[in-house]
Parts: C-alpha cells; sequence; structure tokens
C-alpha cells in the first residue's frame, strides 16, 4: 500500500508476531528431527511473513477490540491463522505466476532455483526445483492455517464459525484464482461484472471480508453485525483492488515500485480494460496489450486511448461507488460507532488512491 492504513488496535501486531515466532520455532524443531534440509525450508518460509503490514491480522485485532473483546492472545491466534493464509497464498501465486522474487528478492521458489542452479542443475531443471518447493512451503502454511485456528482457546460453537470462514476464504481464493489463470485464453475481455467478481474471489474474501467477520465472531457479534462486516469487506476489497489496477496502469512509478507499463505488457484483465473493450478505441489498444515488447511509447499510448475512450473515468467512478456502498453497509443500528469510525482510515485510502 502507497499509505499506511492506520487501525485501532494495531498495536497488537506484536502478539501476533509472538504467535507467529512460536508456531515457527515448534515449526523448525519438528522439522529439525526429520532432516535438516527439512528445517532449512521452514527457515525460508518463516522469511515470507517477515517485514510484512499484517493488514489481515490488523483487521481481526481491529474489529475484535472494537468490540469490547480482551481476550487479546486468543485473538492473535486466530490473527496469526490469517497471516499464514496469507503467506500461503502468496507463495502459491508466485508459483503460479512463475516469480521468483518478490520485493527484489528471491522467494521460497527463487531461493531453492538458485539453489538447485548452484549445484549444477540446467535452467529448466533448476526452475522446476524452485517451483517444487514453493508447492510445498505453500501447502505446509495453508495447512497450518487451520492447525493454529484450532488452537484458538474459545467455545466449540465459535471455534466451528472461525473455521467456516477460514474455509470460505480458501476456497473463494482458489475459484478466483483460477479463473485469473483461465482469463487470457479467452481474446474477448470479460464484463465489468465478472472481472469483479473474480477480484473478490481472489482478493476480497480473504484480505478483508474474512478477518473483518473473525474479529466480530470471536468477540461475540450477531449475525447481523457479521454480515454487515462481509458487506463492507467485500466492497472495499474490490473497490481496494479497481484502485490498484488504475495506479498499476496510471499511478507514478516512484510511488508504486513498478514498471509504469508491466500491468499492461502482461495483459491484466481488469475493469478498466473491460470498459475500454466497448469504445472505439479497443481494437488498437488490444494491439498493444500483452506485447512483451510493449516500450514505454506505446504504454504511453495505451495510457492516452484509455483515457481518451472514457474508461478511467469509469473505473474511477467505479471504486468511489464502491467505496460508498462500503460506507453504508455500516451505517445500521447494529453496528457500533466506534466500530464505523474505527473502519473509516481504509476507505479513507482508498479514496485517496482513486483520486492518485
Amino acid at each position: 500500500m502507497d499509505k499506511e492504513i492506520t487501525l485501532a488496535g494495531s498495536t497488537d501486531s506484536q502478539l501476533v508476531d509472538d504467535v507467529l515466532t512460536s508456531f515457527f520455532a515448534r515449526s523448525k524443531s519438528r522439522a529439525e528431527a526429520m532432516h535438516p534440509d527439512y528445517r532449512t525450508m521452514w527457515e525460508h518460509l518463516e522469511t515470507c511473513t517477515v517485514g510484512g503490514k499484517r493488514f489481515r491480522p490488523r483487521l481481526v485485532m481491529t474489529v475484535y477490540s472494537l468490540l469490547g473483546g480482551t481476550e487479546r492472545t486468543t485473538a492473535a491466534t486466530v490473527a496469526a491463522s490469517f497471516e499464514l493464509l496469507h503467506t500461503s497464498l502468496i507463495v502459491h501465486d508466485d508459483v503460479v505466476d512463475r516469480d521468483f522474487a518478490r520485493r527484489g528478492v528471491p522467494n521460497v521458489s527463487g531461493t531453492y532455483r538458485n539453489l538447485a542452479a548452484a549445484q549444477g542443475s540446467s535452467p529448466s531443471r533448476a526452475e522446476h526445483a524452485g517451483l517444487s518447493v514453493g508447492v510445498i512451503a505453500g501447502d505446509l502454511a495453508l495447512s497450518n492455517a487451520y492447525r493454529l485456528l484450532g488452537e484458538v482457546d474459545t467455545d466449540l460453537a465459535t471455534r466451528q464459525r472461525l473455521g467456516d470462514l477460514l474455509d470460505e476464504a480458501i476456497f473463494a481464493s482458489a475459484a478466483g484464482e483460477l479463473l485469473d489463470v483461465l482469463a487470457p485464453f479467452d481474446p474477448t475481455p470479460q464484463p465489468v461484472e465478472e472481472v469483479l467478481d473474480m477480484a473478490r474471489l481472489k482478493t476480497a474474501v480473504y484480505s478483508f471480508e474474512a478477518p473483518l467477520q473473525a474479529g466480530a465472531v470471536l468477540a461475540g457479534g450477531d449475525h447481523l453485525l457479521v454480515n454487515a462486516l462481509g458487506e463492507f469487506g467485500r466492497c472495499i476489497g474490490i473497490a481496494y483492488q479497481v484502485a490498484d489496477d488504475l495506479i498499476g496502469v496510471f499511478g507514478d512509478e516512484s510511488r508504486t515500485g513498478k514498471v509504469g507499463w508491466s500491468d499492461l505488457r502482461e495483459g491484466k484483465r481488469t475493469a478498466l480494460i473491460s470498459y475500454a473493450a466497448d469504445q472505439p478505441q479497443w481494437p488498437r489498444i488490444a494491439a498493444l496489450l500483452a506485447d512483451a515488447d510493449l516500450t514505454a511509447s506505446g504504454a504511453a499510448e495505451v495510457r492516452e486511448l484509455l483515457i481518451e475512450s472514457g474508461a478511467r473515468d469509469q473505473a474511477t467512478r467505479l471504486a468511489a461507488d464502491l467505496t460508498e456502498r462500503a460506507l453504508q453497509a455500516l451505517v445500521e443500528p447494529y453496528v457500533p460507532q466506534a466500530l464505523r469510525d474505527g473502519l473509516a482510515p481504509i476507505t479513507d485510502v482508498v479514496s485517496e488512491r482513486v483520486r492518485a
């Protein structure tokens, strides 16, 4: 995120760190008893969880705190399970995308690809080794997200509700990833509604909806409140993705940290592109999209055409409308004012991204 989101209860992030540190210490000890290489892999997996903003855990802790929850260590365990889920999904996403670095450094797959290459493997064999370890590591993070949730000190009914939320997040993310993988095989851009549904499944459910709802469930919130938080999370999660896609094309490279035309060169399917597909400028845009040799001048032309077609304005309005719908989901008598105020920074940041 370009701007840090300040959430109430974010000081509890240290508790989440403590839970994860304890979890990885236990896991590395178990792995060491089996084989030193297995422990090393766990060390690399742990590295994936270090240095992140802990956004999903902070959502859990924020909602729990604002609803009067006091068992913070218990909440931190729930929050840590969502961080492990996030870890598993980014490790697997890198495998799907055949990416070998994240934030400028080798990821799990990149680390083991480099290791295999250093030991004399051919490039293709080294790549296969790296991707294979990425699958293994991601599977372990995923299965242990469930394991951590099983350690939560609460009543059985609450634990089951939390388990259902985690399961739905995983199930939806898999569906979104599948649709994302299959989308490029269809030369016709998807309708906006399908793009938004894919964004919800792949990202919004596990990044926004489920963590928000988990915090409420753990705090004893009723189904009306839990549903309202789910609607808020759905709308703001999709809005955030639409805004992120706009920034990926029109954002300042010094702020985004990515090449300004990488999304265009990849031919990423977004609401922006779906809007453009219905306009007279589309044939020229389509001729430039997904070109591995796309140049800065070509990307500049696409940007101008996206503006000329009105696609940028439409996507901007869409993100703003979704943000407003998210806010309206919380304007209910059963949603405490303190919770509305505490979640406001999320909508503020999305609004700022839309205006960027």
